[in-house]
């Protein structure tokens, strides 16, 4: 094959944009639990200051954006953390967001819609590449679909 497709091209990065979608994506949303939680960034809600702890549901939330984003930026455990990271975020949505009006656009939801959905897309499509759970699987454990897939494209 002297000339691959763009296609098959792509498809071979597929597993190193979906590591890199992941490490974005924990990235932005570690960054909303640590200003919440800890003032930095320009704290809770722009205003420098902290969400009091143990309230609900803001103190909770942040720890969910703070410990699942850790561990999403990193993979370790990312299907769990993002479908934990996801209900969260839909739970902010639907509670917040939503009763102000019927559209993200109306109630200024797009965040919390968008984070919701790009965390359940990383439920069924797993870490991708660069990520730490593939230090901690067992060895001779099977190859996973993602896995399957790339090796199929590059045969």
């Amino acid at each position: 094959m002297a000339n691959p497709s763009l296609s098959t091209r792509l498809n071979k990065a597929q597993p190193y944009a979906l590591g890199l979608f992941r490490i974005v994506v924990g990235l932005l949303f570690t960054c909303h639990g640590a200003a919440s939680l800890f003032g930095v960034l320009g704290g809770a809600g722009g205003g420098g200051g902290t969400v009091p702890a143990g309230t609900w549901p803001g103190w909770y939330a942040a720890v969910i954006e703070l410990v699942a984003g850790v561990l999403v930026l990193l993979g370790l455990g990312t299907r769990s953390a993002a479908f934990v990271a996801s209900g969260s975020m839909a739970y902010a949505y639907f509670t917040v967001h939503q009763p102000e009006g019927l559209f993200p656009l109306q109630n200024s939801g797009e965040g919390s819609a968008l984070y919701c959905w790009a965390f359940l897309l990383l439920v069924f499509t797993g870490p991708g590449a660069l990520a730490l759970d593939r230090l901690f699987a067992p060895r001779g454990a099977s190859r996973s679909a993602e896995e399957e897939a790339t090796a199929a494209v590059a045969a």
